[in-house]
């Protein structure tokens, strides 16, 4: 079956959708989500994305992250996909959003408009291995000094999130009521 994105103005107001291939080859702005997941030890989930993944295969990242579906809320499209690649439900919140882009080796960009919800989970994922190599934790420090040493490891979108939002992302956690 043919995912499909929506596309959006710099608003985040639908203007169409679009196959999701033809809207990353056509590098159209299109609504997206990236959910991170946080445990009681204030540790970042992080997968590395299969192998075999149309771009970034093999590459660390956020929890988890997809597109909305039409009539589909930030929230359902984040719990959707979180059950679908990792294994497990939990609550969300959602926090922020922004616009990036960014252009791969294979020709297809990613131009989204990137929803950016927390959750908190303390079990093991049961990953999808269609979706998912593996899985960490990490506390968000030392997810700093990795991308910093080592930036290749980590998707195009993860270093951008987690460079606007490291200060935002590392303040929410402390001050949380999830514990």
């Amino acid at each position: 079956m043919e995912e499909y994105v929506i596309l959006v103005d710099d608003n985040d107001v639908k203007i169409g959708i679009m196959p999701k291939m033809l809207a990353h080859e056509k590098a159209l702005l299109h609504r997206a989500f990236s959910v991170f997941i946080f445990n009681d030890k204030n540790e970042l989930m992080l997968q590395q994305r299969a192998l075999d993944k149309y771009h970034s295969p093999g590459l660390w990242t956020n929890t988890c992250c997809s597109h909305q579906r039409e009539n589909e809320s930030n929230v359902e499209a984040g719990k959707r996909r979180l059950q679908e690649e990792m294994g497990f439900e939990t609550e969300l919140k959602e926090t922020t959003s922004f616009i990036y882009k960014a252009a791969f080796d294979n020709g297809l960009t990613e131009h989204e408009y990137d929803h950016v919800m927390v959750g908190y989970y303390n079990g093991i994922p049961k990953i999808n291995s269609d979706e998912v190599a593996e899985w960490k934790w990490m506390d968000l420090e030392e997810v700093k000094v990795d991308i910093e040493l080592k930036p290749d490891l980590y998707t195009a979108w993860f270093k951008i999130i987690f460079e606007k939002f490291y200060k935002y992302l590392n303040t929410s956690i402390h001050e949380s009521d999830h514990k």
